[in-house]
């Protein structure tokens, strides 16, 4: 009867569990909507996205899109700083008059009068022939204010629209859609992308916008929760045909190229730095005119991407939650993991043919972590006992030595193969003159300071893989290179120093703004590498994890030179021969210390 009551108890459990994964990534999902959050999981969804994308493969180009480059070669073959005189742009906007263009898009500022009215007055005569010409705008917000930049006077009369250019990074850095629109007090500004579109098929501007849709072509466009417009890429950069302004002014092109043609003049040089990552690419950058030109070609073809909304995704992850409570009845996990990862990879088919078919994106990362931590957990509590034991372990024995032995020791289960003689690098660190300040503070001011001090500096050491030995007051003894290898651990000591002195200068001012310490605290530091013994030494009731041996002792006697040669960081021969390739060092003197019988070689660690 116990037995029956037990097993009785675990259905439960498991769907206690399930449900719990559910509403942690429900809430996740979510969160997405809301602008100002990011979500864990938002760089991974991002990136099956692309991955989406790049599975469709490279698409062929709108053919009524054609770009203008002004590229490098551009640059240096007219000889002239940018920007380009408006009378030369004014030359190009001719030829492509003459080769018939149905539409010049004109992706260049023209929010500030040449010093030449002439220069002006071409442009705008090139533009008056033009049979149709949209270009850019600018919206500038700093606290309290905010300017829209729009062309010049002369210009409006000759141009069909202008719009904002904004590209929208997400947390990646990668660009996969543009601000639709922004309200500015009364006034909804639109993306210059529709302004083209309106002018070449001649309809109506776009109205009744809102975070996931605006309406226009008639027809509701769909936007991703917060007003931006995704973009659906055709492919890499240069995807799009594209003609070097140099080569154009040269005649080097057949005008019948640009003939009832969309052209979009912008420049795809690096020193305008108007190239962005795409999710075809993250290293070759797409200038900012051919991300205008997919989106431009968006709207033509009406090939809209769309985000799944909130509701489907959400049924999405009930539904897979209820698979999972399935799968973990299954009683034999050879079989149960099988079916686990079948059931992953139908959904990942139909994610993918819902997106080649109809352009909507389903939530992916979510749903499958749903379904798989639905399988996986619920089944492993043997494996969670273990680990919470190890916790306990390591818990325990992280009062007396430091995370990373423990972790070694955990994983080796040998203290012995702790105790060894290497080659490491120590460091001695002190701050100077401490005794005779610390005689005329208080126990409180002096914890005050010391406590925040000794926390930052091995907050620092741990993060380059440094090893604190002990603290001697304000001392600190540390080495690098063990319990955890590191073949390049002269270089992480260097590394560590560094930015323990730039630590402390921020101290030093939080401690003045906050009227704890008036003074300022200097630091010495001295680094010295070679062979030592690392191990445990103590007794039953005490031990520590220490480094003995000369090398060690140099160290030290570096860091009492620093006071006396005046520098903040001295490192011996030995050291900066290991990171003088990476650091700057100065060499100071080679003198006799303390103990030794030859001469120390003394450099100054100057900067990385």
């Amino acid at each position: 009867m116990a037995l029956r009551e037990q097993n009785s108890a675990v259905p439960p459990q498991k769907s206690r569990i399930i449900l719990l994964i559910f509403l942690v990534f429900a809430v996740l999902e979510l969160a997405y909507n809301f602008p100002d959050i990011a979500t864990p999981l938002e760089k991974l969804e991002l990136s099956a996205r692309d991955t989406a994308v790049r599975l469709q493969g490279v698409r062929a180009p709108h053919e009524k899109i054609v770009i203008v480059d002004i590229d490098d070669q551009s640059l240096s073959w007219v000889g002239e700083r940018w920007p380009w005189s408006r009378s030369r742009m004014a030359e190009i906007v001719t030829w492509l008059n003459e080769a018939g263009a149905e539409m010049i898009a004109y992706d260049i500022f023209l929010f500030d009068p040449s010093a030449n009215p002439q220069e002006d007055q071409a442009l705008a005569d090139a533009f008056e022939a033009a049979n149709s010409v949209v270009t850019v705008s600018q919206v500038i917000e700093i606290p309290y204010s905010t300017t829209h930049n729009i062309p010049e006077e002369i210009f409006l009369p000759f141009i069909e629209g202008y719009g904002i250019t904004e590209v929208e990074r997400d947390d990646d850095a990668v660009v996969r859609s543009v601000l639709a629109y922004k309200q500015i007090q009364e006034n909804t500004l639109y993306n210059w992308s529709f302004e083209i579109v309106q002018a070449g098929l001649h309809i109506s501007p776009p109205k009744n916008p809102s975070p996931n849709s605006v309406e226009f072509n008639a027809e509701r466009v769909p936007l991703n929760q917060r007003g931006h417009l995704l973009i659906n890429f055709a492919g890499p950069r240069q995807t799009y045909p594209t003609y070097s302004a140099a080569y154009l002014l040269e005649g080097d092109y057949n005008p019948d190229i640009f003939k009832d043609k969309i052209v979009l003049i912008g420049s795809s040089s690096e020193t305008l730095q108007d190239i962005y990552p795409t999710p075809f690419s993250t290293t070759n950058l797409t200038p900012g005119v051919e991300i205008v030109a997919n989106l431009v070609a968006t709207m033509l073809t009406g090939d809209y991407l769309r985000l799944s909304p909130p509701w489907l995704t959400l049924l999405i992850l009930l539904a897979l939650a209820l698979l999972a409570r399935l799968v973990t009845n299954i009683p034999r996990p050879m079989i149960a993991v099988p079916v686990m990862g079948a059931g992953v990879i139908l959904y990942l088919m139909i994610w993918q043919i819902v997106f080649s078919r109809t352009g909507m994106l389903l939530s992916i990362i979510a749903p499958i972590l749903v379904f798989t931590l639905g399988v996986v957990i619920p089944t492993l509590e043997e494996g969670v006992n273990q680990e919470m034991e190890k916790r306990r372990v390591r818990g325990l024995f992280s009062r007396f030595i430091s995370p990373e032995m423990v972790d070694q020791m955990l994983e080796t289960r040998d203290i012995d193969s702790l105790n060894k003689r290497t080659n490491l690098t120590i460091l001695f660190s002190d701050i100077r003159g401490f005794t005779t300040l610390s005689e005329n503070m208080s126990p409180e001011e002096l914890v005050s300071l010391l406590n925040p001090y000794l926390d930052v500096m091995t907050t620092i050491i741990h993060k380059h893989g440094g090893t604190v030995d002990k603290y001697e007051g304000d001392a600190i003894i540390a080495f690098f290179g063990e319990p955890i290898p590191h073949a390049d651990h002269a270089v992480r000591a260097a590394s560590a120093a560094l930015e323990m002195h730039q630590a402390l200068e921020k101290l030093n001012r939080t401690w003045q703004q906050n009227g704890v310490f008036s003074g300022r605290l200097k630091m010495g530091i001295g680094i010295n590498t070679g062979e030592v013994f690392v191990g445990l030494l103590g007794s039953r009731q005490r031990i520590n994890y220490t480094v003995i041996g000369d090398a060690a002792n140099l160290a030290a006697r570096l860091q009492d030179k620093t006071k006396e040669l005046g520098v903040p960081i001295l490192v011996s021969g030995e050291t900066q021969s290991l990171i003088k390739h990476h650091f700057q060092t100065k060499f100071l003197d080679s003198a006799l210390l303390k103990g030794k019988t030859e001469k120390v070689d003394i450099f100054q660690l100057v900067s990385e």
